[in-house]
């Protein structure tokens, strides 16, 4: 498929943008891209709500082959063949591609907001509460061995927000200093 028959075949759809995808082209509409023109063929956007639409059509999704086996990527199917002889229909079809891949794209990222979530303070009545936080790790390299060691930093160190307090980075400072000093002798 080439890019001028494309931009016929979604005329009924409304402006595309057209780009250079993998075999073939990507085509996105408001920056979200719900089609894929390969030299498989074209395939259109599907979720949970199109897919028995797809399935009535004789349509497959997507599939490729890796070396082990054939993976397949059930959010892409096969546009049916009937489809492009009917820009109009091809045109609703698209349309409800384009809202599938809305959906997805809404999806991702209130999902993302939710893991950002976890890592900020929580306002509760007694003021707020740090998020979970994992251990710093330091990795440190023995001068005899050369082999590399790992250490839990102690939470001692840390204040309420998990970040280092400041007397306990002056208190690391005089330790080095002290250390410095002692090998010097």
């Amino acid at each position: 498929m080439d890019r001028e028959f494309l931009i016929d075949l979604f005329a009924g759809f409304g402006p595309v943008t057209i780009r250079r995808m993998f075999s073939g082209f990507g085509i996105s509409a408001d920056g979200i891209n719900f089609a894929l023109a390969l030299r498989s063929g074209l395939y259109l956007r599907a979720d949970e709500t199109s897919f028995a639409r797809f399935e009535e059509a004789g349509s497959k999704p997507f599939s490729y082959e890796t070396r082990a086996r054939t993976m397949t990527v059930r959010s892409y199917w096969q546009v049916p063949a009937h489809l492009f002889d009917d820009t109009d229909e091809f045109a609703v079809w698209a349309r409800d591609a384009f809202a599938a891949a809305q959906r997805a794209a809404l999806s991702k990222r209130t999902s993302k907001k939710g893991a950002a979530r976890g890592n900020r303070l929580v306002p509760t009545r007694g003021g707020a509460k740090p998020g979970p936080t994992r251990p710093a790790v330091k990795k440190t390299k023995s001068a005899k061995t050369g082999k590399v060691a790992k250490s839990v930093d102690k939470s001692a160190d840390k204040g309420p927000a998990g970040r280092k307090t400041r007397s306990a980075t002056v208190a690391r400072g005089r330790q080095t200093s002290r250390a410095a000093s002692s090998r010097a002798r």
